[in-house]
Order: C-alpha cells, then sequence, then structure tokens
C-alpha cells in the first residue's frame, strides 16, 4: 500500500511539475526585500536541533520579517523550537491528502500570509515539503544543490560538505547572508558609523 501511495504521489508532483510558471527573481535585490519567510523543516530531531541553533542568524538576516516554521506530519516540534518570534505550522492528519500531500484548504491558509521566500532545509526526499514549493510559484524558493533542482527552486545552494548536515545547513544560510549583506557593504557600513 505504502509503495502505490508513492507512486501517486509522485505522479501528482510529476503533473504539478508540468503546469509550474515561476516567477524571474532578482538575486540579491528580491532577497533584500522579503518581509514573510517560510522554513521548511526537516522530519528527523537531530536535524532539527541543528537548524534551531541557526534561528538567531536567519533572524538577523531576515529582521523585521515575519518567520513561518512548516513542520514535516508527524513531527513533534513544539518542545524544541521556541514560539517567541516565529510562527509554527505543524500539519494535523486532517490537512493532508491520502498520499500524505498537504490539501489545498492548507496551502490556502498559508498563502494569506504571503510568503514572499520558501527555505527548504530538507537533505533527503520529502513530498510534503515538494509540495508545497510548487503551491507558490511566485516564492522566491531556496534549496541544497544536487537534490530537486528546477522548477521546486530558483536558487540552489551548493556545499563543499556532501555529508555533514550541520555544516551544510550552516553553508546555506551564511550564503543568504552573503547574499543580502555583502562583506564590501558591511565594511563600509562600519565606516560610515564609526566615521572612520
Amino acid at each position: 500500500m505504502a509503495n502505490f501511495k508513492h507512486i501517486i504521489t509522485r505522479a501528482i508532483l510529476y503533473f504539478a511539475r508540468k503546469r509550474f510558471v515561476p516567477r524571474e527573481i532578482q538575486l540579491p535585490e528580491n532577497l533584500k526585500m522579503v518581509t514573510s519567510l517560510l522554513i521548511c523543516l526537516p522530519p528527523g530531531l537531530q536535524e532539527l536541533t541543528m537548524i534551531k541553533n541557526l534561528l538567531p542568524d536567519i533572524n538577523r538576516i531576515f529582521s523585521g520579517a515575519t518567520i513561518f516554521l512548516l513542520a514535516t506530519p508527524g513531527s513533534v516540534i513544539y518542545n524544541i523550537f521556541p514560539r517567541r518570534g516565529f510562527h509554527i505550522w505543524v500539519p494535523a492528519s486532517g490537512d493532508l491528502s491520502w498520499g500524505g500531500m498537504a490539501k489545498r484548504e492548507y496551502i490556502d491558509k498559508l498563502k494569506k500570509e504571503k510568503i514572499e521566500m520558501i527555505l527548504d532545509m530538507n537533505l533527503g526526499l520529502n513530498y510534503f515539503a515538494q509540495g508545497f514549493l510548487l503551491a507558490f510559484p511566485e516564492a522566491i524558493r531556496i534549496g541544497p544543490a544536487n537534490r530537486l533542482g528546477q522548477p521546486y527552486y530558483n536558487l540552489e545552494i551548493k556545499t563543499r560538505f556532501l555529508r555533514d548536515e550541520k555544516n551544510i545547513y550552516k553553508s546555506m544560510v551564511d550564503t543568504i547572508d552573503r547574499l543580502i549583506n555583502p562583506v564590501g557593504e558591511e565594511l563600509q557600513e562600519k565606516v560610515d558609523d564609526t566615521g572612520q
């Protein structure tokens, strides 16, 4: 039965990819204007703990933006992630289709939040997150390189780390930070602040 569900889900994603029309993005300009960010979390406890440690950096990079944390169905994240400063979305079984993807009503609830960027932190196959990525063609969709590719992502971040999950996550966040805050601009701001 599980294999049949996977086949159906893959078929749904295949046809969704065929109909998908992404918007063109300008980097880094569009990243600098993000006011709402959705982070697709992976299912594993170890991975969730690694990502939790990066939240202060994400908060700093996107200061002033509303940050949503989207849990994989079945994940228990309330005792891991702080509720303060973040909006946590944990889909219930009634929010899911037979194949494990989010129902249209659940996606529409998040669409009301006007999500401008999705950061997919899944390093493995996650049909739930893939469905979300395809539901937001107008968003900047960022994920790790050599995983899903286009049309799921319009920006892939390649890292020199192959299996070191902690450093892969950190590298992704650091790359986004460098795109938004290039070193030259950071130094110029310090010079402007000190007058030297």
